[in-house]
C-alpha cells in the first residue's frame, strides 16, 4: 500500500521466489505450502546449479496466519456535537466489540478513532488486518496515499492532524488493507458499528472529552 513500508511478502504460495536452477539439487516444487495462508521462516537448500555455481535457496514456512476482520463507524449528534465510535473485530472464533462517546467532537473523528482504537487493540507486531469502513474521509486516505502526502507537508491546512499522527503510527506496525463499504446497507457488522457509535454518544454519563478536538478550536 502507498506509503507503508512492505515487508517480504506473507501469506502465498512461496510465488515471490524464483523455480530452482536445473541440478541444483532441490527439486522443483518439492516444497507445497499446504493452504494459501501459510507464512515464512526458515528453510535452506543448497546445491550447485548447471553453471556449477554454487545456488542456495531460502524457503519460508510458518504457522498459519489469521487476517483479522475489522468494522468501524463513527458518529456526531449535530457535527460537531455529542459523538462515538463503534468498532467490531473477527478473528476466527473470536469476537470483540468496542465503543466510547465523547462530549463533543466531529463524525470524521470517530471515524478515524475507531481505526485508530482497533489497529491499537491488536497484540501481536505485524498483524495482518482488513478494514472495513462506510467513511470515505478515511478509506480515500489511506487507500489513494493522500494522508503519507499530507504527512510530508507537516499537515498544513488539514483537520484532525492528531489522529492522523496517531493513526500512522499504529498503521505501520501492521499489515492492513482497507475496504469502502455503504452505510446503512446490508453489511450486517458495519449496521452494528452504527448500533454501538449512537449508543456510545447517547450515553451521556460516560462521554469523555476529545481532547484532540477541543484544542483544536
Amino acid at each position: 500500500m502507498a506509503g507503508s513500508p512492505q515487508p517480504p511478502r506473507r501469506g502465498g504460495l512461496l510465488s515471490s521466489f524464483a523455480e530452482p536452477s536445473a541440478g541444483c539439487g532441490l527439486q522443483s516444487g518439492a516444497i507445497r505450502a499446504r493452504n494459501s495462508e501459510l507464512r515464512i521462516v526458515h528453510c535452506e537448500a543448497s546445491g550447485f546449479a548447471a553453471d556449477q555455481k554454487l545456488f542456495t535457496a531460502h524457503f519460508l514456512l510458518d504457522e498459519q496466519v489469521t487476517t483479522i476482520t475489522i468494522y468501524t463507524d463513527g458518529s456526531a449528534l449535530g457535527n460537531p456535537g455529542p459523538g462515538g465510535y463503534g468498532v467490531v473485530m473477527l478473528s476466527g472464533p473470536y469476537r470483540k466489540e468496542l465503543s466510547q462517546g465523547f462530549r463533543l467532537t466531529t463524525n470524521n473523528r470517530m471515524e478515524l478513532m475507531a481505526v485508530c482504537v482497533a489497529l491499537e487493540t491488536l497484540k501481536f507486531e505485524g498483524s495482518e488486518a482488513t478494514v472495513y469502513s462506510d467513511s470515505k474521509y478515511v478509506v480515500d486516505a489511506v487507500a489513494k496515499g493522500w494522508v503519507f502526502g499530507w504527512e510530508k507537508k507537516g499537515f498544513a491546512g488539514k483537520k484532525n492532524p492528531d489522529l492522523w499522527l496517531r493513526f500512522l503510527r499504529v498503521y505501520r506496525r501492521h499489515r492492513v488493507r482497507f475496504v469502502w463499504v455503504k452505510g446503512h446497507a446490508e453489511t450486517v457488522e458495519n449496521n452494528r458499528c452504527d448500533q454501538l457509535a449512537v449508543a456510545a454518544a447517547n450515553d451521556r454519563a460516560h462521554l469523555r472529552e476529545d481532547t484532540g478536538y477541543v484544542a483544536g478550536q
